[in-house]
């Protein structure tokens, strides 16, 4: 499994190019922006917004790039306006997009919180994603493991993950597969691009599998 876990089947679909490091990349690694009507640009997280598309890989420093640079200017050929806390926009709209993503998992049955049963769910083969709260001791958390041929992620606090599953805080919580994991796995793995270590917050990591 490669690092934050992305596995090959999952990166297929349609491609589009950065434009800060010009890569081709699956649009599921990429965060959309389109220019207002009024010349700012905004964040598509939904992929739904009209105008031209302008992807960017989902990482903090290639937004902080995309802004010094200059390069929405010039991928729009026109002049726009860009706010300064673009990436701050980026990952607060991924952060409530997990967070209502795992709590609809949670309301359908398709995830559980807590060390025991997900620690039941996992032993039983039924978990497909480990969620662990990245400000969760480390000690605890290693006692947990990556589903095989899963995902884990330790993109939200526990804070973020209590809202998720209606709780204060949660440190552990697993998803079982379906169509809602697959896309808790793709914004997860967005987030952690803007949650970068250096960023203050733990990056997605494969952790020890069974």
């Amino acid at each position: 499994m490669t690092r934050g876990g992305r596995k090959a089947a999952e990166t297929e679909g349609p491609e589009r190019r950065c434009i800060v490091t010009g890569e081709v990349a699956p649009k599921a690694g990429l965060i959309r922006f389109v220019v207002a009507p009024d010349g700012a640009v905004v964040p598509d997280l939904t992929g739904k917004l009209p105008g031209r598309g302008l992807w960017l890989t989902a990482d903090r420093e290639v937004i902080a790039q995309a802004v010094r640079k200059n390069a929405f200017a010039r991928a729009a050929r026109a002049p726009v306006t860009v706010p300064p806390d673009l990436a701050a926009m980026v990952e607060d709209g991924l952060v409530q997009r997990l967070v209502a993503l795992v709590a609809l998992a949670r309301k359908a049955g398709e995830a559980v919180a807590g060390f025991e049963k997900v620690k039941d769910w996992l032993a039983q083969g039924r978990a497909r994603v480990l969620l662990q709260a990245s400000d969760g001791s480390e000690r605890g958390k290693d006692k947990l493991w990556t589903p095989e041929g899963g995902r884990y992620f330790a993109v939200l606090t526990a804070q973020e993950l209590g809202v998720a599953f209606g709780r204060e805080r949660v440190i552990h919580g697993a998803l079982a597969a379906g169509g809602l994991s697959a896309r808790v796995v793709e914004e997860a793995a967005k987030l952690a691009g803007l949650r970068k270590p250096d960023g203050g917050m733990t990056a997605g990591k494969d952790r020890k599998t069974t």
